[in-house]
This record gives structure tokens, C-alpha cells and sequence, in this order.
């Protein structure tokens, strides 16, 4: 099984409704965002899938979440903005894309809203 790894990263604000501390006054994060992909064949050129390509995937989500409020944006003017709620919404979103087939899966997000703290979504069990 082949697995590949690539981070990106964005800034946003955010505020967490209802939460019993200062999380819930607005306060922004230099996000960073792992995306983990698998799949067991490689391509002719002998990747799994061209970085580049995976790159343009994802910052295809990232401009929508860059530089903006995210309480403002759908859909987390609903639910809060919380790095579970964001992994799952990122995963959700990546996984539409045409990159993913039969071989190619998406594994997991993983993202970081500090240095010390992230969370992951994936669909395995």
C-alpha cells in the first residue's frame, strides 16, 4: 500500500458558540491542514498521484476558507467552527473531487489550529 502526505495552510477567525471560556470571543489561527491519501497501484509514471494535482484539490477548498470568518460560511453559521467540525467538513469536500477512484482513497485531515493541537477525521473505523 502506497500512502502519500501533503500539508497546506490558511487563516482564518473564528468563535466557538456557547463554549464556557475566552474560545467563544473572536480570535483567529494559522490553520494547517494535512491531507493523507492511500491506494495500492501506481500510475505509469509510477506515483499514486501527482502531488501537484492533490495540491490543486485541496487549495481548491482552501480559498474558501482563507482569510474569513468562518462563523459567517456554510456550514458553520449552523455548526461550530471547531477543528473536529473543520476536519470533517475538509475530508467531506476533498472527497468530491475527481482525484479519488477505485485505487486512490482518502485516508484522513488531520489540522492543527496551534502547534500543540489538532484534530483528524477519517471515515475508517
Amino acid at each position: 500500500m502506497f500512502e502519500l502526505t501533503i500539508a497546506v495552510n490558511f487563516e482564518a477567525a473564528h468563535c466557538i458558540r456557547n463554549y464556557p471560556g475566552k474560545c467563544n470571543r473572536l480570535h483567529g489561527h494559522n490553520w494547517k491542514v494535512e491531507v493523507n491519501i492511500y491506494g495500492s497501484q501506481l500510475n505509469e509514471l509510477g506515483m499514486l498521484v501527482d502531488f501537484v494535482d492533490l495540491k490543486a484539490a485541496i487549495n481548491g477548498i482552501m480559498v474558501n476558507l482563507d482569510h474569513y470568518y468562518l462563523n459567517e460560511i456554510e456550514p458553520f453559521c449552523r455548526i461550530n467552527p471547531t477543528a473536529e467540525n473543520l476536519a470533517k467538513y475538509i475530508y467531506e469536500e476533498l472527497a468530491k473531487t475527481p482525484i479519488f477512484n477505485e485505487n486512490v482513497k482518502l485516508r484522513s485531515i488531520r489540522i492543527w489550529e496551534s502547534s500543540n493541537s489538532a484534530a483528524a477525521y477519517s471515515q475508517e473505523a
